[in-house]
């Protein structure tokens, strides 16, 4: 059975389409629709409830030590108040969740995990912990909510003291007041627009998601679903799990590098070092008609080369991407492609990453 966050009834009271995600009843759109939702977090401000993500804490003086062997990155000089993006990997070197780390103290980090992997991955970490090391999953005591988009600062700054806002990407401040509500504030998102996240007791979230709603009115604030979460990290070329990851992949072939530190020992090192990247992650603009969708065939000539892992009509970009695995080499940027998009053949250019990059 589904779960439902703090907000459930919120959601529906706005018109929201609730769909299962995650082991949760999430709204996918409201009532202004996903393609609003979307431009409106470019051009203005949207809120999502993002409450169904995990929270995991690792405490003791032995946590960095586990972090470090849990954790393809490396956390030794993350300094408190700072957040680290990673990746978790199985022996094999296959990918078991990407993550945010926070540095809450020398000695305590908070994990924030994919909601339909917390269980699985409470479970990977708990099996691995290093000595003197304390674990706490925190996911059901805790509230998440994310307000992205430009006009985000200026709706902060009318809730916030301005002196604890943080202000560097991947930045975080503990204990501020957001319209009287006690929040970690962080500067991170899903959506590559600019934008904060907001943690605070789930027993607070609705409270705070109506004072940010109500402040963020004369900003064009809206209330965005899952739908235009999907979209804008697609449109921002951002991995999702369970498309551009899973246990089959490894975070070289996700090209993910920049978070793989292979001077130190972590789990999965040395079948990434075996594997080498077979395989590559590349971005695809359709030329011409047609939406390319996920597990569909790429084709270079009449070889089949990949498949692809997600794909739509980005709204901001007026166009049709897709990301797809293909072979290492196959293809370099420029070269046109082909779709399988049900027996018909679309193509589609190789194109660098990301699609879209907020000024």
């Amino acid at each position: 059975m589904e779960l439902k966050t703090p907000l459930y009834d919120t959601h529906v009271k706005l018109g929201g389409k609730i769909v299962p995600f995650g082991g949760y009843l999430l709204p996918i759109e409201y009532e202004t629709g996903m393609l609003k939702e979307h431009l409106a977090v470019r051009r203005a401000a949207g809120l999502f409830d993002v409450s169904h993500m995990g929270e995991i804490f690792l405490e003791g003086k032995g946590a960095l030590d586990s972090l470090n062997f849990i954790m393809t990155n490396d956390f030794t000089n993350l300094k408190v108040g700072r957040v680290r993006y990673t990746l978790m990997c199985n022996e094999d070197g296959g990918i078991v969740d990407d993550l945010i780390v926070y540095c809450l103290a020398e000695d305590r980090f908070m994990l924030v995990v994919n909601a339909a992997n917390t269980a699985k991955d409470d479970a990977h970490i708990r099996a691995n912990l290093l000595p003197d090391t304390e674990m706490y999953n925190r996911s059901e005591e805790i509230g998440l909510l994310a307000l992205q988009g430009p006009n985000s600062a200026a709706i902060l700054q009318k809730l916030a003291d301005t002196e604890r806002i943080p202000t560097g990407y991947y930045s975080f401040c503990e204990h501020v007041s957001v319209g009287g509500v006690e929040c970690l504030v962080s500067r991170t998102g899903y959506t590559g627009e600019y934008g904060y996240e907001f943690y605070c007791a789930s027993d607070k979230v609705v409270e705070l998601w109506d004072i940010i709603m109500e402040t963020g009115s004369e900003f064009d604030l809206i209330p965005c679903g899952l739908g235009a979460r999907d979209t804008l990290r697609l449109e921002a070329s951002m991995p999702l799990y369970g498309h551009e990851m899973n246990e089959n992949l490894t975070p070289l072939e996700a090209g993910l590098g920049f978070a793989v530190k292979m001077n130190k020992d972590f789990i999965g090192k040395d079948a990434i070092e075996k594997k080498g990247i077979p395989r590559m992650r590349v971005g695809m603009r359709v030329e011409g008609r047609g939406i390319i969708r996920e597990e569909q065939d790429v084709y270079l000539g009449e070889k089949i080369i990949g498949v692809t892992t997600s794909g739509t009509y980005l709204a901001y970009l007026k166009g049709a991407y897709a990301m797809a695995y293909v072979e290492t080499g196959a293809v370099e940027q420029g070269d046109i492609v082909e779709v399988d998009v049900r027996g018909r053949r679309v193509k589609a250019e190789i194109v660098p990453f990301p699609f879209y990059k907020a000024e």
